[in-house]
């Protein structure tokens, strides 16, 4: 049986780790590497041992080099400022690619983009299969509610999640803004505080937490004159994302080079 040789971008990450233990308990993946940066303290140690489990036989290594070259396919769930020096490095060794990394600048989406021409790219800013289907919906109900509904987004993560809002809750934004045919840029509220102008119809507000161990909470919420829908989202564990990243892998494996996405993976487009 050929395995598909899966390599993992930020192995001793807190998604990194789950990503590791889904891998070695799927019977069509092979773990072939682990790759963190030239700093990180779990250089050296056994991938395994960092996720927790027994002993997998690789090590946490920062040679892009040598990891590109072991791997078939690669899932990326480590920092924005890494992921076109990693997809290059994927590019040209024919690695097809999963990209979790949330946070990215759209000139950085433009380059991955480009790059998807040599190589299959699927990019979310989660992969979990639940929330994919809430951007479904929320995409068909920004279609059938007009701008008489007022609409909110509000995430909370862990304290320690560095990026605001979250790429899930700009996903979600997108989601609206592509269902009402308009700009999220200009219709997106990034800020309250004190007194504010009266809200505009058509304005998409954000609101924002961070605190304990929260692995990531999504409401939308299209509020009009007497009534109020909400569609909600709430996380328990990051398997939901690693086991949505490896449903996506092996749906990518083998296909051509493009830019894809999880409604891709899901057959929602």
């Amino acid at each position: 049986m050929l395995f598909i040789k899966v390599g993992i971008c930020g192995a001793s990450g807190k998604m990194g780790k789950a990503l590791i233990r889904a891998v070695q308990l799927n019977n069509d993946m092979q773990l072939v590497g682990a790759l963190e940066h030239f700093e990180n303290l779990n250089l050296g140690k056994d991938a395994g041992v960092v996720a927790n489990i027994e002993p997998v036989g690789i090590k946490i290594i920062s040679d892009t080099k040598t990891f590109f070259q072991d791997c078939d396919a690669v899932i990326d769930f480590s920092f924005a400022g890494a992921a076109i020096d990693n997809i290059t490095n994927a590019s040209q060794n024919n690695c097809a690619y999963v990209l979790g990394t949330t946070g990215l600048e759209e000139e950085q989406v433009m380059q991955i983009k480009k790059l998807s021409k040599n190589i299959p790219i699927m990019c979310s800013a989660n992969m979990s299969v639940g929330v994919n289907i809430a951007l479904h919906y929320t995409e068909l109900l920004a279609q059938s509610l007009d701008e008489e509904y007022d609409v909110e987004i509000h995430e909370m993560h862990h304290r320690d999640k560095l990026d605001s809002p979250s790429g899930t809750a700009l996903a979600l934004g997108q989601a609206v803004a592509k269902g009402r045919k308009t700009n999220l840029e200009e219709k997106t509220i990034k800020s309250r505080w004190g007194i504010e102008k009266l809200r505009k119809k058509g304005d998409i507000g954000f609101s924002t937490q961070r605190g304990g161990d929260v692995i990531g909470d999504h409401v939308v919420a299209f509020a009009g004159d007497g009534e109020r829908l909400e569609i909600g989202h709430k996380a328990s564990n990051r398997d939901i994302f690693a086991n949505g990243a490896l449903k996506a892998l092996l749906w990518l494996h083998n296909k051509p080079a493009g830019y894809y996405n999880m409604k891709d993976v899901l057959g929602l487009n």
